[in-house]
């Protein structure tokens, strides 16, 4: 077996398929994405635990930016690798739920939890544990986006006019070709002018 197969099965959930119908993912982002999110739920919590510690200083937005960082981080690991939380009987379905969605809704879930700790207490703390949270939810984000179009997709699609894209070839009669055609030449009449500050 090899490290990546390893790898693979460590990162992998029981019976879980392909989203019907969602695009078809590489294997480096799907099990990519799911490796950045256990990180980052693992860093914010520690960090988040940090900025709890920061009661000492008397800061209450930290202290309670520090709270929302260790939750966000906690709903992270539940879904990211339900695996962590063996004891608890509700975290599979939640995590299986959360799996049939589409993947945008992980993105703005992912995001949403992330900015609020980082506007209470903006700190190193708080940036790094909740900007891996952010930046699980971006990766998630351009996974929600799927594969670029073909090169072909994208010639025939730029040689359609309009905003309806009804399929005839562009002409140069239409409004932003009339740009180019009543263009005037720059001709200068005579000499520069100084500048006075000069």
């Amino acid at each position: 077996m090899s490290f990546a197969e390893k790898i693979t099965g460590l990162l992998a959930r029981p019976n879980q398929q392909d989203p019907v119908g969602g695009p078809e993912q590489p294997w480096y982002l799907k099990y990519g994405s799911r490796l950045l999110g256990i990180v980052a739920a693992f860093f914010a919590i520690l960090f988040g635990l940090w900025n709890v510690l920061s009661i000492i200083t008397l800061s209450v937005s930290c202290l309670v930016a520090g709270i929302i960082q260790m939750i966000a981080g906690f709903i992270v690991m539940v879904l990211e690798a339900p695996c962590c939380f063996v004891c608890i009987e509700q975290v599979n379905g939640i995590a299986d739920k959360v799996d049939a969605k589409p993947m945008y809704f992980r993105a703005g879930l992912y995001c949403a939890l992330a900015v609020p700790p980082i506007f209470m207490c903006f700190g190193l703390a708080s940036l790094f544990g909740s900007g891996l949270i952010f930046a699980t939810g971006a990766v998630y984000a351009m996974m929600a986006l799927g594969k670029k179009a073909s090169a072909e997709d994208m010639r025939a699609a730029a040689q359609q006019t309009g905003y309806g894209g009804n399929g005839t070839a562009a002409s140069t009669t239409n409004d932003r070709a009339g740009i180019v055609n009543n263009a005037q030449p720059f001709s200068f009449t005579g000499a520069v002018g100084t500048d006075s500050n000069v």
